[in-house]
């Protein structure tokens, strides 16, 4: 059989991108959205939403069309901005993996509570050690080289996508136009209005966000694509499709139920929505398929940021040591590093009212950084290109990208991006490291002390608002 035949079609690439980016998010979407925004509202922060993400993947796109050779995303930023530039990318993608583990760690809990009750809601002290056991077990399967398999990779994509149809099904049949129409603006009036309904999508920003979590990683697979072409179709139907799933999903829950009902719903919300339709089985049934889900997620997000730091140690982004491997291949002191810092998080979750939220807007916030910049570079590489035919469209899909994660930052709560600069101030320490090692004495540039400034700042900020109680925790 010739290599071409092994290459990845259309199909194969499009539901790549579904299931990369469908996780534990859209499990507990309802009761997330419905917090926040009225169906007409949700309506155009999906809209809104689409547009920004769309932009990101026809960045991705290009540019490995036209970079192939460059290994990571945050080699995009190296590209932009220099070896810093690449740090400061790739600190944040890695941030954003294991933090995205935390809220696997609370999602899962909070679904094991369905059968063990004693875990309450997924941030009592119980189910933190719990899943402090599930986390430490991860780092020894991991480290151990043991990947998921194809088989089981299916077995999880199927526990995905069957609970989903199901509940979408169910959700139809039961759905109440007039209860979904009620309230549709959820503005005092009960009219459109451009300013509340913008308030309610910007409170929506962050969740909408944590559901496309992922999506970049399809974009990376176009080396084994059949043609770079077909990547790029598989990228903007995988869109539509998620788009499509994710619309339903959050949508139909506002016919089944009132919206202050919906609100009240514990995580993961699905599941009680479906019992609501057809009763205690419903739950019993999302419920642990989810698990089964969230434990697949759970394995893979925790291989990705270890790859991750072992791309940035063979770059000197960060110290040798995390880019040496064990017999197995696996960089071992990068995986314990990462493990660490996940349980110090996990155990802050103690004393957060809503764990789950807490952990997946940390998650979410971290990747902002890492989004805007590859936009930023579909920018400065379509300029480069701008005599050639059709640059000039790609760029302003760039400028359009940058400008909706500028935006996304804010309106999603700028006091979670500020405290992701508390852990970029670790990482600042070993990238000076890792210069050091390399013979390098000086180490940043003026420009690059202002951005230190600016972490430093941040994450001083960060540290006021969590005091004041300015960020909800």
């Amino acid at each position: 059989m010739d290599k071409e035949s092994n290459k990845l079609g259309l199909l194969a690439l499009t539901a790549l991108v579904i299931s990369s980016s469908v996780g534990s998010g859209i499990f507990g979407i309802a009761s997330d959205m419905a917090e926040g925004t009225s169906p007409g509202a949700a309506i155009a922060a999906w809209i809104i939403t689409g547009t920004g993400v769309l932009m990101l993947c026809l960045s991705l796109t290009n540019i490995i069309n036209k970079r192939p050779e460059l290994s990571g995303i945050f080699s995009y930023a190296t590209e932009t901005f220099g070896p810093f530039g690449g740090f400061v990318s790739g600190w944040g993608y890695w941030l954003s993996a294991w933090l995205g583990n935390i809220a696997f760690a609370t999602i899962m809990m909070s679904a094991l509570s369905y059968f063990i009750p004693a875990l309450g809601d997924g941030s009592n002290l119980l189910s933190i050690i719990a899943a402090s056991v599930i986390l430490w077990l991860m780092c020894i399967v991991v480290n151990k080289g043991i990947e998921s398999a194809a088989v089981l990779n299916t077995v999880i994509t199927v526990c995905k996508l069957v609970p989903l149809l199901f509940f979408t099904v169910a959700a139809i049949i039961a759905f109440k136009a007039n209860m979904f129409t009620a309230d549709f603006w959820g503005t005092v009036s009960g009219n459109f209005s451009v300013k509340e309904v913008l308030s309610q999508v910007n409170s929506s920003m962050m969740v909408l966000m944590w559901v496309f979590v992922g999506i970049e990683g399809a974009a990376m697979m176009s080396d084994r694509a059949k043609t770079k072409s077909t990547a790029g179709k598989a990228t903007v139907l995988g869109l539509a499709g998620l788009l499509c799933i994710y619309l339903l999903l959050s949508l139909l829950p506002y016919g089944l139920m009132d919206r202050a009902e919906i609100c009240k719903l514990k995580q993961p919300a699905m599941a009680y929505l479906l019992s609501h339709i057809v009763g205690p089985w419903g739950a019993a049934f999302i419920n642990a398929a989810m698990i089964i889900s969230v434990a697949g997620c759970w394995l893979s997000w925790t291989m990705l940021p270890v790859e991750t730091t072992l791309l940035m140690a063979r770059q000197n982004l960060l110290p040798k040591k995390f880019g040496e491997v064990n017999d197995k291949n696996v960089p071992t002191f990068s995986l314990v590093f990462m493990t660490i810092l996940s349980q110090i998080f996990i155990f802050t979750l103690l004393f957060t009212d809503k764990a789950y939220n807490f952990a997946y807007s940390l998650c979410t916030a971290a990747i902002f950084v890492t989004w805007i910049l590859v936009c930023v570079y579909q920018i400065k590489l379509s300029y480069e290109h701008r005599r050639e035919k059709g640059e000039m469209l790609q760029m302003m899909a760039g400028i359009a990208g940058t400008a909706f994660y500028a935006w996304a930052i804010w309106a999603a709560g700028i006091g979670y991006f500020l405290m992701c600069m508390l852990v970029y101030i670790i990482g600042i320490f070993l990238y000076i490291k890792a210069r050091k090692e390399n013979g390098i004495e000086k180490v940043f540039s003026k420009k690059e002390w202002i951005v230190i400034m600016f972490i430093i700042a941040g994450a001083a900020v960060s540290v006021f608002m969590l005091v004041t109680g300015r960020i909800a925790v």
